[in-house]
């Protein structure tokens, strides 16, 4: 007797077949973006904890607010990693969202404007990686009729 959860636990579990170099590399990136925002985060609880900063209270919320978000395109390039469609959409929003934060950075001078232009051609990369027919397909995202 079959019931429908074979056919949900087959697309939970992803396309076959061997993953497209494009898919790697995108998953890759958005790690990359998301280990990243995790240091940033530890770097801000640290120095809120145990430094001097104007605000301990705000470093630390800061902290851990970016360790919050660093948690969407860690999860996204997991998902990409396993080729599952859900993750499409989070990546692209990381990308998107990267690019005011690479203006920000590249506006704040000196080491900031080489960490701006890094992230802002990481999100160009991925994004074209990731609107690729071919990684659609990867993902089992069909066109739509």
């Amino acid at each position: 007797m079959a019931t429908g959860s074979g056919k949900a636990a087959d697309a939970a579990a992803g396309p076959s077949g061997p993953r497209p170099g494009r898919i790697g590399a995108a998953a890759v990136l958005t790690a990359v973006e998301g280990l990243a925002l995790a240091a940033l985060g530890v770097y801000m609880l640290i120095v809120g904890l145990a430094g001097s900063p104007d605000s301990p209270r705000q470093a630390e919320m800061g902290g851990l607010t970016v360790l919050a978000l660093a948690a969407l395109p860690l999860v996204a390039a997991r998902g990409l990693w396993l080729r599952r469609r859900w993750s499409r959409g989070p990546s692209l929003i990381t990308q998107i969202v990267a690019f005011p934060v690479a203006w920000t950075l590249v506006n704040g001078g000196g080491a900031l404007i080489a960490a701006g232009i890094g992230l802002a051609v990481a999100a160009i990369a991925v994004l074209a990686l990731l609107v690729n027919p071919t990684a659609t397909e990867a993902l089992g995202i069909a066109p739509r009729d």
